[in-house]
């Protein structure tokens, strides 16, 4: 997902409202109404993708505080910031699954393909935690307050049911 995120032209918060999705995070009202702004598919992806960050939030160790740090960069970021240091994997990823592609069978699909991994092998991804840029703490509690206060700020999208 973090590499699919970085891989976008723009952030799916837009440029144009950088400084003002920052600023609203003080306020779940100010949220709502900069969020309006977005472009509709950048909304539900955004809604989408905070739903599942609250999720994670609730049933892991994880905090919202460290999903927003790790999640905030390729979330938010300024004109000429872009998360570049992702290309580097999202380039790997697809030469290594286009090759494995190419090596397997034809009718193979890409779940079949996951289920040939070696069950021993690391999971773990690639993705540096630390590339040297400075950190964006606007930007961060932005992400954190769209994580805590999801069903508040995300009230008309439609309701996240998890089974």
């Amino acid at each position: 997902m973090k590499c699919y995120l970085a891989s976008l032209p723009e952030p799916l918060t837009t440029f144009e409202l950088y400084n003002e999705i920052r600023g609203a995070r003080s306020s779940i009202h100010a949220m709502k109404n900069t969020l309006k702004k977005i472009p509709t598919v950048n909304y539900m992806t955004l809604e989408l993708i905070t739903a599942l960050l609250l999720r994670v939030s609730q049933k892991s160790l994880m905090d919202a505080r460290t999903l927003a740090t790790e999640m905030a960069p390729i979330l938010i970021w300024q004109r000429g910031q872009s998360p570049h240091q992702y290309d580097q994997f999202w380039n790997h990823s697809a030469k290594s699954s286009s090759k494995k592609h190419m090596d397997s069978n034809s009718n193979s699909s890409a779940w079949e393909m996951l289920e040939d991994e070696d069950e021993n092998a690391d999971a773990s991804s690639p993705i540096p935690l630390d590339d040297g840029q400075p950190i964006d703490l606007g930007a961060i509690d932005a992400i954190q307050c769209l994580i805590e206060h999801h069903n508040a700020i995300f009230t008309d999208a439609n309701e996240t049911v998890w089974r």
